[in-house]
């Protein structure tokens, strides 16, 4: 009885984010139909995924639950639809923590034709937007910090970022396995704390479904944005090239083998359609953060109607 008594407690607590997280839903439905995207509904459960190396799908039976709805989505634009987005729930194995879930909602969206420059804009758009539909104008506060959210909104490459607050160079980072680690302690704390922060240009490693750079083909054109030291998305040109997209797949694939991890199919689909796919940006945003970015939640938990503890 206590411990119905406790869960009971927490929903209600929270019934305010839970309010706060519909309206920011609306305000985001309301951006893009006013732009023209159309929303769109994929499979949650699939046969195949992207094989990527460090993301571990749940098993559904024979299939998988999907980790994000992209190859989906993108087999959509190879067959002509020129703006779309999705609001939905992902699945990833093994993730749990204070910014973390292993069922979360993500907002996808996809523009033939734009760039990851593009998508930049459109990202100071969305945010501005959906804090305008809560009374928020273009400010906020975030566990006692001040942000402003007028553009444009700063800029910092992946290179520069290693300079000025990591205790090792990208280059040896990256050759010791240390690139996340050293990203996520020593680097994603400084961004975004007075006003959002575009982190761009990473490693062509670390964009395995990106476009590389034009005359720099160790950068792949990806960006991740920050608020506060919270990572709110990942976005980038997306590669059209099936033979290069099956190679880097395949290495992927060479790396879960060597660390023991089980092992995906290739998405062969995907790859047949991935030709006609027309250049385009896409963006994937954190929904459950960004509720906690407008809400002031420290806790993931906090704006969530039930975590996986409580079924």
């Amino acid at each position: 009885m206590k411990r119905s008594a406790k869960r009971s407690c927490r929903q209600a607590a929270i019934q305010n984010r839970l309010q706060l997280r519909a309206k920011i839903i609306q305000a985001i439905r309301r951006f893009f139909h006013e732009r023209d995207y159309l929303e769109v509904e994929t499979p949650c459960r699939v046969p195949v995924i992207a094989p990527e190396a460090h993301i571990e799908a749940e098993p559904s039976g024979d299939w998988f639950l999907h980790t994000s709805p992209e190859l989906s989505m993108k087999r959509l634009l190879a067959a002509g639809y020129p703006r779309i987005f999705q609001i939905c729930k992902c699945f990833r194995a093994k993730e749990r923590g204070s910014k973390h879930l292993p069922e979360f909602t993500l907002l996808e969206w996809y523009h033939a034709g734009r760039n990851y420059v593009d998508m930049m804009a459109e990202c100071e758009d969305l945010l501005r937007f959906a804090a305008r539909a809560l009374n928020l104008e273009d400010r906020l506060v975030y566990q006692g910090r001040k942000v402003d959210l007028i553009p444009p909104w700063k800029r910092l490459t992946v290179a520069d970022a290693f300079h000025i607050y990591a205790s090792q160079s990208l280059e040896e980072a990256l050759l010791n396995d240390r690139f996340d680690e050293t990203l996520a302690f020593e680097i994603e704390p400084h961004l975004g704390n007075e006003k959002p922060l575009f982190l761009y240009d990473y490693p062509a490693e670390k964009g395995a479904l990106a476009c590389l750079k034009p005359g720099h083909p160790d950068v792949a054109q990806r960006f991740e944005l920050y608020v506060c030291g919270l990572e709110l998305c990942n976005a980038f040109d997306e590669l059209t090239d099936p033979p290069e997209q099956r190679r880097r797949f395949e290495i992927d694939g060479q790396v879960r083998a060597a660390s023991g991890k089980k092992a995906y199919p290739m998405p062969e689909k995907f790859l047949q359609a991935l030709g006609h796919m027309p250049p385009a940006a896409g963006n994937a945003l954190g929904l459950d953060r960004l509720v906690m970015l407008f809400s002031d939640a420290a806790q993931i938990d906090d704006v969530v109607a039930f975590t996986p503890e409580e079924l």
